[in-house]
């Protein structure tokens, strides 16, 4: 059966079809592997073999710190241009990994759980793979690994909240960002 609402992805007014879980399978498969990817390059450059432990995370993470500081070189130097880089490099995979950690994860549980249950949506915006929901709490969840054909899909279902529930929530890897509602 076909969405009566069509939507207007780049130009062409697309009609699509509901064709089922093993489709999502399918078009979910290549875009976890970029997310994993840079999981991997995280993990790599922290020497984090298998799970992510924070004790772990943060020893390495305060030594290369300290290895790549750049007030550490000289101005004018070009290791200080490279240390920036780095830096930032290691400041953004530290953040990332951190809100990715299963004990973060577990931790937050309680509140992400009450928030995907009880409260709605109230913005949602999707660039490349990474969908973000902004919640009527306030919270806003990052879901890593979420196509252009999924989130049309989420566009064009009738309740938004229900399709999330069903296909987004339980299926992706996501992070709370810090990003918060502002209220009016």
């Amino acid at each position: 059966m076909f969405n009566e609402k069509p939507i207007n992805t780049d130009g062409l007014f697309l009609f699509y079809k509901y064709i089922g879980m093993c489709e999502i399978r399918r078009s979910f498969a290549p875009c976890k592997n970029i997310i994993m990817k840079r999981i991997n390059e995280y993990k790599k450059l922290f020497g984090i073999e298998k799970e992510i432990d924070l004790k772990v995370l943060k020893k390495s993470y305060r030594d290369l710190v300290k290895e790549w500081h750049p007030d550490k070189f000289q101005e004018g130097d070009s290791k200080r241009e490279e240390a920036e880089i780095n830096s930032r490099k290691i400041i953004d995979g530290y953040h990332f990994l951190v809100s990715i950690a299963p004990e973060t994860k577990a931790a937050n549980l309680e509140a992400y759980t009450e928030t995907i249950t009880n409260s709605g949506i109230a913005d949602y915006h999707h660039k490349g793979l990474l969908l973000e929901i902004t919640f009527m709490d306030g919270s806003t969840y990052e879901y890593f690994g979420v196509t252009k054909q999924v989130y049309i899909k989420m566009v064009n279902s009738n309740t938004v909240n229900r399709f999330a529930k069903r296909m987004i929530y339980p299926k992706y890897n996501y992070r709370q960002s810090k990003k918060q509602l502002q209220e009016a």
